[in-house]
């Protein structure tokens, strides 16, 4: 079989996954990747006393199944097996007790998961809470969020597989004294960048939310109640954030431990970074999902499931994903101990929306949601089927014995867990293009860019096919479905087809809860969806999804509000059509619509004042100065007798904060930026720690041009694009952008609690 992949499933295999040599040089093509990978996988069934022959047909099994983008494994799988790295899971959880010692082992152990290509997630609830007292030491303890910062800035500094920064998750216990601190710790997106948060919702506190009761706060440290707070005014402050940014989520956690298969082992406490996986401390787990776009057979002009496809797909894949657990090399002794007794695996699904799309049933439709019950309960069935099997050859789990599923008419199961719904954003380019999980359609059209900044327009290739089929494609259609992002306003296409090829945006919120409480019933982990809901949803419609999650029996859910991210690029509006280009090289008015940033010119004559600061490396006078509609102009800094370096930075730090001033760039924007950099010699003015010159500059600027009332009159002058911003304008596709792709320039979308790049396959999980 040889394999066909997309143009853009090359680049992304190039980019992420193929083998390198030391020059960075690919020296394996996509069919060796497979054949890399199914031969490694399929190698581990030596140890069960197959014989060569054998292995060798389920390694050509395995690599056609592949092959044929029928099943793709999780990103670790596809990167490193058959590898020196050889480390395999997608999803880890760590403990963290309440001692230095365990924080900091844990914070090693992360590092040594997130250079390998994994996603951690933590419980910070066993933390006694902040200015409580450290008796071992006499001192104060500075609280869980304090911790989540460490972690925060040691995953920073960690490339994740040498790519990407790691991926995190947080949770925090409702009942934690800390709550509150830890709900609005993300109230702005410049702090803990690298991670997801999420409440544990217990139901206790659900009960008590009924009927607007106070509930009791714990100390982790003592168990004793320490305070009560009133659920409506906690709940409603997690409906808040979520609504100003998509953060806090949350997960029930007394839920999610009903179905805890081995609760003698312990409790759940955490899940993966996306808030599908949810797993005992040092457990991993390994993930991969079906292609279900791949799973279909034609009859009669009619598009259907392929029951028997599916059967053995699922059976294969349960194998497959089994086999991992025993190829893989673990970061720690305590993580392989605790995934070898459990063997969960987590196997889910992609392409569902591709899926509807080819049988011609609409997304936000009660037919799909019975189709969605249907083909993930005969994915869970079959997959037990197949891990009973796999027990009466190999053994069961060793902690079978005394679990949850060590029943006399229940099965004897290979595997603790078997069904997770992940997401699959990197592995649906290389599969399809095909819908990412069980999310709907992003776009219909859309404009990629190319290395060379030309721009491509990418159609959803069931859509093409159906509208070459109907009579209806062109290119020049296609292109103005790629301005808008969808096909409702656009007179060329049917009525029945504008039915079924629905975007996120075109789905009332109620329908994504629907789809992936459907999906949950037979899902033996939890599933990763992103719900979405326009920037105008109130913070009622927020309450209402949180609550219509809990009553459908979901075990978290995550909301995300169209253009509610502050650095959100699309925020810029479009005015009608394409921007004009304009010859850069003369002078440009800084105009709505113009397409490069131009600085004011200086005027005649400026009026300023100086003010003096004492900063660690001495006196520093800073001037500033504005134009005669008094709109500051320009920075000039000079310092005592400073020269060479600190002089030459100094007037690099005015000319810039100047250029900023002159081309309308936000003044709180500019003070931010340069406010607590730090170095080696802070000062203090005025009671004020002043910590750098840059420091200084920036509390010159606030204190001069933000607590002057009404003095200065700032012009509205709107934000201009970049080349990469300027092409997510002309898709003006808006749904869920919060960014520009860091690797090629492209949307950055909100989609499955995550944060990726439908282009080039970047994610940040």
């Amino acid at each position: 079989m040889s394999v066909k992949l997309s143009e853009n499933a090359l680049k992304v295999l190039e980019r992420r996954y193929l083998k390198k040599d030391s020059s960075g040089k690919v020296v394996e093509s996509s069919d060796d990747l497979f054949r890399r990978v199914a031969a490694t996988i399929a190698g581990v069934e030596k140890a069960y006393g197959r014989n060569e022959f054998q292995i060798k047909d389920l390694e050509n099994k395995f690599y056609e199944m592949m092959a044929g983008l029928e099943f793709m494994p999780n990103s670790p799988t596809l990167m490193n097996a058959g590898r020196e790295l050889s480390q395999l899971s997608a999803c880890f959880v760590l403990p963290i007790e309440d001692s230095m010692e365990s924080i900091f082992e844990s914070l090693k152990a992360t590092a040594l998961i997130h250079k390998s290509g994994g996603g951690t997630g933590f419980s910070f609830s066993k933390l006694r809470a902040k200015n409580s007292m450290v008796l071992s030491t006499g001192g104060i303890a500075s609280g869980p969020v304090s911790f989540m910062k460490v972690y925060d800035a040691a995953t920073q500094a960690v490339k994740q597989g040498g790519t990407r920064r790691g991926a995190n998750m947080g949770i925090l216990r409702i009942d934690h004294p800390d709550i509150l601190e830890f709900i609005q710790c993300k109230d702005t997106d410049k702090e803990i960048t690298n991670f997801n948060i999420s409440v544990a919702i217990t139901e206790d506190f659900m009960r008590k939310l009924e009927k607007g009761e106070d509930y009791d706060l714990i100390d982790p440290h003592t168990k004793a109640p320490v305070k009560q707070l009133n659920t409506k005014y906690v709940f409603d402050l997690i409906i808040k954030q979520a609504h100003k940014n998509g953060e806090p989520g949350v997960i029930f956690i007394d839920r999610m431990n009903q179905f805890n298969p081995t609760p003698k082992l312990g409790s759940y406490e955490a899940t993966n970074p996306c808030g599908e996986q949810v797993l005992l401390p040092y457990e991993s787990c390994n993930l991969g999902s079906i292609n279900l776009e791949k799973i279909i057979l034609s009859k009669d002009d009619r598009t259907e499931v392929d029951w028997q496809k599916l059967k053995a797909v699922t059976h294969l894949a349960v194998q497959f994903l089994d086999n991992v657990i025993d190829a893989n090399k673990f970061p720690l002794l305590e993580i392989e101990k605790m995934t070898r007794s459990n063997r969960k695996i987590g196997l889910g699904v992609m392409g569902w929306a591709s899926l509807l799309c080819r049988l011609g049933v609409p997304y936000n439709s009660e037919e799909a949601l019975a189709l969605a019950e249907k083909v993930m309960a005969f994915i869970w069935n079959e997959a037990r089927k197949k891990s009973e099997e796999l027990a009466k050859t190999k053994g069961v789990f060793p902690s079978f014995k005394g679990s949850a599923l060590d029943k006399p008419a229940s099965p004897r199961l290979r595997n603790a867990t078997l069904t997770t719904i992940a997401p699959t954003g990197t592995i649906s380019i290389i599969a399809g293009p095909c819908s990412s999980g069980i999310e709907p359609l992003f776009a219909i059209s859309y404009y990629r860019m190319v290395m060379d900044q030309d721009k491509l327009v990418e159609v959803d290739p069931v859509f093409k096919e159906i509208a070459k089929k109907r009579g209806f494609y062109s290119q020049e259609l296609m292109s103005r479905i790629a301005e808008k992002g969808c096909i409702q306003q656009i007179a060329e296409v049917p009525e029945d087809i504008k039915k079924v090829f629905v975007v996120a945006h075109d789905i009332a919120p109620e329908w994504h809860i629907r789809m992936q409480a459907a999906f949950q019933k037979y899902t033996d982990n939890a599933t990763s969806k992103t719900i979405n809901m326009p920037h105008e949803a109130s913070l009622e419609d927020v309450c209402q999804a949180y609550l219509m999650a809990y009553n459908l029996g979901c075990k978290g859910i995550t909301i995300y509000r169209d253009r509610s991210r502050e650095d959100q690029v699309l925020n810029i509006e479009r005015k009608g059509a394409k921007m004009e280009k304009k010859d850069i090289s003369e002078p440009q008015k800084y105009e709505s619509g113009a397409d490069m940033i131009a600085p004011r010119p200086r005027p005649e004559v400026v009026m300023g004042t100086t003010t003096k600061v004492a900063t660690g490396c001495g006196n520093l006078y800073v001037t500033i100065n504005s134009d005669e509609e008094e709109m500051p102009f320009e920075v000039f800094t000079q310092m005592g007798k400073a020269g060479g370096c600190a002089a030459s930075q100094l007037e690099a730090i005015g000319r810039l904060v100047s250029l900023a001033f002159r081309s309308g760039i936000e003044v709180k924007a500019i003070i931010e930026q340069l406010r607590n950099i730090r170095c080696p010699s802070p000062s203090w003015e005025k009671g004020v720690r002043i910590f750098s010159c840059a420091d200084a500059i920036a509390r010159v600027v606030e204190k001069r041009l933000l607590n002057i009332g009404t003095a200065h009159k700032h012009r509205e002058i709107s934000s201009r694009a970049t080349k990469a911003e300027e092409h997510l304008i002309e898709q003006n596709i808006t749904s869920n952008i919060i960014g520009v792709c860091p690797d090629c320039g492209g949307a950055l979308r909100h989609e499955e609690s995550c944060v990726k790049c439908q282009s080039c396959g970047y994610s940040k999980c």
